[in-house]
Formats: C-alpha cells, structure tokens, sequence
C-alpha cells in the first residue's frame, strides 16, 4: 500500500526546507518530451533517498509537482465512455469502478519531485493505487473511443463510387 500523500506533501515540503534546496512549484515534467530517468518508486518509495541522491548530485532545485484529483477527470471519463459502443456489463462494471473514486476528489493522487543535471531531469512520480487505477480505466476507456472513432470513419458498405 503506497502512503497517504494528503499527508506526506507537508512532510516533502519540510524536508526539502530543512536540506537548504530551492523548491520551484511547477507542472508535471513526466508528461513533457524530455530526457528523463526514472526514480523505481515501487522498490523504493521513500523520498528522502531521492532527495539524499539530489543533494549528493549537487542539485540546487528541485521542482515540485502534486496533483488532486479534480471531479471533472471521473466526469470527462464517463462521458467518455458514454460514448463508446461496449456490452452493457462491460459498461456498468467501468461505470462502478469510475464511480467509486469519487470520494477521493480533492486528494493528492500524485507527488512528483524532479531535478536536472548534464542534460537529463531526474524524476520521482509517485502515486496512490488507486489513481493508477484510475489512470489504467482512462487509458482503456480512450482505446475504446479511438476504436469507436475509427468505426465511424469507414465508408457505408454496400455502396459503390465510380469516382
């Protein structure tokens, strides 16, 4: 089980005061083209050895990124979803997943720490469980989409052109 990072964003923030680095409150950079390496924040999920591993890099900054879940990202996936052509069961079952996030709206799903040295940016992303479930249901949810999108594209059958 991954931690509470409602809680642990203050902890981070303290942290990052007490080893004397910069804190930059930016976007998320693992969405951005860059360069990156990964921290293995499943073998290793405690950001202090991140930090430890920042400072004896001889950074200086290190960008701060948290995400809440917002209400909109469980409403723009099920409206998404209405409009995919899947079996009823299959629609209901990602409607009750979808629908039991709910109660975490306004939690932090996603702390990301990053800091750059030589050219590539180094990450920590970690997340709660069940946003990367979330994630896993939005991603399956926009193949569904594109696959219904695709459907529409193609011609009607039956009729000929001499065009």
């Amino acid at each position: 089980m991954k931690p509470n990072l409602d809680s642990l964003k203050t902890e981070i923030e303290h942290r990052i005061e007490e080893l004397g680095l910069a804190v930059f409150y930016g976007h998320s950079r693992a969405r951005e083209p860059v360069s990156g390496v990964y921290w293995d924040c499943e073998e290793f999920p405690d950001f202090r050895l991140f930090l430890k591993a920042a400072v004896a890099a001889g950074a200086k900054l290190i960008v701060y990124h948290q995400h809440e879940l917002a209400a909109g990202e469980i409403e723009e996936t099920l409206e998404l979803l209405g409009n995919c052509d899947v079996p009823r069961d299959e629609y209901r079952e990602y409607e009750l997943r979808l629908n039991s996030m709910r109660p975490h709206y306004g939690s932090v799903c996603e702390i990301e720490l990053s800091f750059d040295l030589e050219g590539r940016v180094f990450l920590f992303d970690l997340r709660t469980d069940w946003y990367d479930e979330l994630s896993d249901i939005q991603d399956e949810i926009r193949i569904l989409s594109a696959e219904a999108d695709d459907q529409d594209d193609t011609p009607l059958s039956g009729y000929f052109s001499k065009n």
